[in-house]
């Protein structure tokens, strides 16, 4: 399962990061909220658990958000924990 890590993708169209295949897609979901992005929910099947994957699509959003030019809302409690783990994307913090 080593390459689903590595393919991280933003789904625009969807408001989400993913990975993973149908059915069993990895997803970060996100809003735009008032000029900066929400990301509001993470969710990783059972199959992908333990592989760092939450962390690459939050890595990815938030580096995504940071290329933007867009401040975070972190309502997800997975990327708020993330977050206060890596503090070089503390500054992205609406």
């Amino acid at each position: 399962m080593a390459d689903v890590q590595q393919n991280v993708r933003h789904n625009a169209a969807a408001h989400r990061f993913e990975a993973g295949v149908e059915p069993n897609l990895a997803v970060m979901v996100y809003r735009m909220k008032d000029g900066a992005v929400e990301l509001v929910h993470t969710e990783v099947p059972e199959q992908y658990q333990g592989q760092g994957l939450a962390g690459k699509m939050a890595t990815a959003a938030l580096e995504w958000a940071r290329a933007s030019g867009l401040k975070v809302i972190p309502s997800c409690p997975y990327v708020r924990n993330f977050i206060g783990k890596h503090p070089a994307f503390a500054d992205l913090v609406a």
